[in-house]
């Protein structure tokens, strides 16, 4: 899917996305048509998790379910829902040998009748599900690759990966409106649920991460515990004549998002509390990074280039510092520099 050329002008207003899919693999006879159904399976699950989250509070799905996940973090009960509706969608179609979630320890292979398809799918299904109670953004976050093994189960060397293996990547935000952004490597492209007709319709064309905005989005109470560097550099930010303004929603995908949209950076270094950094590199890392490159920005654990690293097992966690280009050059030249 990467070398997939887009004819960007032939798209319009009205455009849904199964038309700027299949319109994008035009001139293309080799494909099977799995990607598109995989998005599309994607996308079925993405209306029902949006309608489950508008109506959690009557649904009674606010809160915990008193257990805890491989991450060491307290199972919402909209995760679960999550978790499973995505499973379930995908799992039939007969385009994944496998999948990997957040909240599930091991990888998860395709039961039988279904068979297995080309591609693996790596998700965390509902990121900033704590939020939900107090209406604040939260969202799916998602990435795949094209399966190295040959034929039957998905491998576990079909998913530890270097980031450069992505063929595409993408989120969903359940915020005022349900909107999936999505990355086949050639651009970024948001696309807006229209409730009334159950369609998703493109709604941000070849998105760009503005290279001025001086937008930063990190908890600063941690801030005490970061890399001194990076708190000099926090410091100068809030001098009025640096022009610089601080925006947090405490949720991932939804400061990211903002962020796409409007330019910024987000920051979530290393800490006495997570030395190793918080976020998963495969479901959370690896996708935004992605979509941060093809919009013209980046991101780094600090040290290097995020989707240049190779993921050593699945659950594996990193720091991250993403945004605009020139902002998180600029951190990892201050995190590499000798103190």
């Amino acid at each position: 899917m990467s070398t997939d050329p887009l004819n960007h002008s032939q798209f319009e207003e009205g455009t849904t996305l199964d038309r700027f899919l299949l319109e994008t693999l035009r001139g293309h006879p080799e494909a099977t048509g799995q990607f598109v159904t995989l998005i599309n399976q994607v996308t079925l699950a993405a209306k029902l998790v949006s309608a489950r989250v508008n109506r959690a509070g009557l649904a009674n799905m606010f809160g915990a379910t008193g257990t805890m996940n491989i991450q060491g973090e307290f199972v919402q009960k909209m995760d679960l829902y999550a978790n499973e509706t995505f499973k379930r969608a995908i799992e039939h179609a007969g385009v994944v040998c496998m999948m990997v979630s957040e909240e599930e320890e091991e990888i998860i292979q395709i039961p039988p009748p279904f068979s297995p398809g080309h591609y693996v799918f790596c998700m965390d299904p509902l990121d900033g599900s704590s939020n939900i109670d107090t209406n604040a953004s939260i969202g799916t976050i998602f990435c795949i690759f094209r399966r190295k093994s040959e034929g039957g189960p998905g491998k576990p060397e079909d998913a530890l990966r270097c980031g450069r293996d992505l063929v595409a990547a993408g989120y969903i935000v359940y915020g005022a409106g349900t909107v999936l952004v999505l990355s086949t490597g050639r651009g970024v492209h948001g696309f807006t649920l229209d409730p009334t007709v159950g369609e998703f319709f493109l709604s941000h064309h070849d998105i760009r991460l503005d290279p001025t905005a001086r937008t930063y989005s990190c908890n600063e109470a941690y801030s005490a515990t970061w890399d001194q560097r990076l708190g000099s550099w926090l410091a100068t930010t809030k001098d009025p004549a640096t022009g610089w303004s601080a925006r947090y929603i405490g949720s991932l995908v939804g400061d990211f998002h903002r962020n796409l949209v409007k330019g910024g950076v987000f920051l979530y270094p290393p800490s006495q509390k997570a030395p190793k950094g918080k976020l998963r590199l495969l479901y959370e890392a690896f996708p935004l990074a992605f979509l941060a490159e093809q919009a013209g920005g980046a991101a780094t654990d600090g040290h290097g280039p995020i989707l240049d690293r190779t993921l050593t097992s699945l659950h594996e966690r990193t720091p991250l510092y993403i945004g605009n280009a020139e902002t998180v050059q600029e951190i990892t030249r201050l995190l590499t520099t000798p103190a």
